[in-house]
This record gives structure tokens, C-alpha cells and sequence, in this order.
């Protein structure tokens, strides 16, 4: 569970220092330029740091705000926006490149982190309805219907992909295709984006909020559970447990009662149509995601990362047998691990990921996406090949 005091308070005083040292910076631009004449405009020069993407930012923060919050955090960001534009073109304007660094420094990547969250679509609104029986029946209905219809979509035939290590990597980088898709990454190179201070700020910061990761070691064990354990394990002990006061430890508090009991009637629920391996690609998604991210970082070696993707993308293959059940597996872990939180947004949670793995598989052209459409999924091995 996340502290949302601690972080709205960390992004408050991040924003109060941003603030202030946009004012001194101001006096002490308006000092220079009392001395120094303009210099000519560079058509070169970098321009204003890139606008946060407008895609929805799953799993960044864990929708930990709420409407309201987002409403005020929003007017500030916009404030504060209007404020770093307008002093980056007067830095340009007097050729003083190092109020970049001063503008794009670890406050400011806190405050951008603590401003992002899932974004809802401009035509639906979504309520955070607290769980009942009736809406935990709708959410069922909603996923239900939903991975239906994924597995309506059209997917090429799988291939075999041999010892061709070249497609096993662009595969083990589509792994973290539904994430990437709707964080606007790069889907084409094993980096998400392009290595500019703003962009590595932001990235570390989502990452540490969202996953509490902030270094190898963290990231290291994080891999090391999704890979071995994850919601895999998870739900198995949630689908064998006779009653949800088996899963129970004795310090939880009602809520977390709460929220362990309705995860627990996920698992009860469709234990007998999906088994724990279902859960494969909800864990390996995300572990393809995060050592993306740990590469871009620097957290991992261009090698290391390849490797990890390579064993990811082996366990995946061995697991599922194509994209749409890759997608669907996510939706199915999505929806247990928004029960587990108590996550009143569940449904435009589910509605995103769809969103984006219909265009994985059907985009093309003028529509965004496609690239699970152009790289089949592997073909499984000949018999006598374990799985286990």
C-alpha cells in the first residue's frame, strides 16, 4: 500500500522549492541580462523539456489519487508548467544552457512522479465505487466479457523461432508491450525512451513510487520474485486456501481483511477454469517492463537486460500459447491485484489494458500499435520439451 500523505507531501515541497528556485533564478537572470546583451537566437539549442505523455500511466503510481487531488494537483502542474516554459524560453533567449540542469533536477522528477496516474478516457467517466457484492458480480461480467472479445481478435499463427536470438529479443521486448504501449515508450529498441535528464528523472521516480524500487539490488529481488513467485504463487495459495482466514497473518486491519477475502473469492471463483500458470503473463509483463526500465536506468547492463528478457520470454512461451492469451492473463492478474488493493477504478483499470493490447494486435497504419500482429508468437517445442 502506498503513503499518500508522505507522497503528496514530498510533491508539495518539491513544487515549493521548484517554485523558489524559479524565482531566484529569475533575479538572477534579470541581473545578467542588465549586463550582458542578448545572444543570437540558436535554431540548435534544446528546447523546453518534453511534455509528460498524455497515454495513461498504468501501474506508475497506483491510482493513489483521487479525483479531487488530481483536480488540485493538476491546476498546480499547470501553473508550474507555464512558469518552467516561460523560463526556459528566456534561458534560450540569453543562451544560458545550465538553467536546464537547475530546472530538470530530482524535485522536479519527484513532482512530476507524484503528478502522474491513470488517466481516464475523455468520453467515459469512471466513479470509485466502493466494493460490494453487486459491483465485485459487474467487474466479473466486465473481464469476462473483455477477454472475450480479445480473443475474437485476429493473431497470426505462431513460428518457430529456433536459435534465432534476435527475434527471441524483439519478442522478449513486445513482453512489455501493453505498459509500454500506454506510457508512449519506444517498442522498436530494448531503451524506452530517449536518454534525456527530464526523461531518466521522471522514469526513476515512477519506478520508485510504484515499485519502491530505487536502485539494482531492489530491482534484482523484484525480478527474482516475479519470475519465481508473482501473483503465479499467489493465486495458487489463494485458490487452495478453504476460507480467506487461512491467508491471514494476524496484523492486517479490516480493510486489509477486506481486500484479502475478495481476492480470495477471485481465486475461488475461477480456480477450476484457469490454473496458477494462467497468472504468466500478468507476472512476466511486468517483469519485461521493469527490466526495461532497469536498463534504461543503468541499473542493469544492455546484456544483462537481453538475458533476463531471454529467460522471460522462454518461460512465457513455455506457459501460453499466443498474444491474446498473453493479454488476457494480464487482465486476469490486473483484476485480482485491483480486488487485493481495494482499487474502487478497477474497471477503467481494465478497459486501459484492453485498450492497448487490441491495438498490439489490430493497430496498423493510421491506428497506433500492430506489433504483436507483426511478431507471431513462438511456436512451443517439439515434444519431449519440459515445461516444468
Amino acid at each position: 500500500m502506498f503513503d499518500l500523505d508522505a507522497i503528496t507531501r514530498r510533491a508539495q515541497a518539491a513544487k515549493e522549492k521548484a517554485l523558489a528556485d524559479l524565482h531566484q533564478s529569475l533575479e538572477n537572470l534579470e541581473k545578467q541580462t542588465e549586463t550582458l546583451a542578448p545572444a543570437p537566437e540558436q535554431p540548435d539549442e534544446p528546447a523546453a523539456a518534453p511534455e509528460a505523455s498524455p497515454a495513461p500511466q498504468v501501474e506508475i503510481l497506483g491510482q493513489t489519487f483521487g479525483p479531487e487531488e488530481m483536480a488540485r494537483l493538476a491546476a498546480d502542474q499547470a501553473q508550474l508548467q507555464q512558469m518552467v516554459d516561460q523560463k526556459v524560453a528566456e534561458a534560450a533567449m540569453g543562451n544560458l544552457n545550465f538553467m536546464m540542469d537547475q530546472l530538470l533536477g530530482e524535485d522536479m522528477g519527484v513532482l512530476m512522479a507524484a503528478m502522474e496516474t491513470l488517466s481516464m478516457d475523455d468520453e467515459e467517466e469512471y466513479e470509485d465505487r466502493p466494493f460490494d457484492e453487486a459491483r465485485e458480480q459487474e467487474l466479473y461480467t466486465l473481464l469476462e466479457d473483455t477477454m472475450a472479445r480479445l480473443d475474437a481478435l485476429p493473431e497470426p499463427e505462431p513460428v518457430s523461432y529456433g536459435s534465432d536470438r534476435d527475434r527471441w529479443e524483439r519478442f522478449g521486448i513486445l513482453l512489455s508491450g501493453i505498459i509500454s504501449l500506454l506510457n508512449d515508450h519506444d517498442l522498436d529498441s530494448l531503451s524506452v525512451e530517449e536518454h534525456l535528464p527530464v526523461l531518466e528523472q521522471k522514469i526513476a521516480s515512477l519506478v520508485r513510487s510504484s515499485w519502491g524500487i530505487s536502485g539494482r539490488g531492489e530491482l534484482l529481488e523484484m525480478l527474482r520474485y516475479l519470475s519465481q513467485e508473482g501473483y503465479t504463487l499467489r493465486y495458487q495459495l489463494y485458490a487452495e486456501a478453504a476460507s480467506p482466514q487461512e491467508l491471514l497473518d494476524g496484523d492486517e486491519d479490516e480493510e486489509e481483511q477486506d481486500n484479502i477475502a475478495r481476492a480470495w473469492r477471485f481465486a475461488q471463483r475461477y480456480r477450476e477454469q484457469y490454473s496458477p500458470a494462467f497468472m504468466t503473463g500478468w507476472d512476466v509483463g511486468r517483469a519485461a517492463m521493469l527490466t526495461r526500465w532497469g536498463a534504461y536506468l543503468g541499473w542493469l547492463t544492455e546484456n544483462e537486460a537481453v538475458g533476463i528478457l531471454w529467460e522471460l520470454s522462454q518461460k512465457a512461451a513455455g506457459e501460453l500459447t499466443g498474444w491474446r492469451e498473453f493479454a488476457s492473463s494480464y487482465l486476469f492478474g490486473g483484476l485480482m491485484w485491483k480486488m487485493l488493493c481495494g482499487d474502487g477504478y478497477a474497471d477503467s483499470y481494465l478497459t486501459s489494458l484492453a485498450d492497448a493490447a487490441t491495438n498490439l494486435l489490430a493497430g496498423g497504419g493510421e491506428r497506433p500499435g500492430g506489433q504483436w500482429r507483426a511478431c507471431p508468437w513462438p511456436a512451443r517445442r517439439p515434444i519431449g520439451f519440459s515445461r516444468h
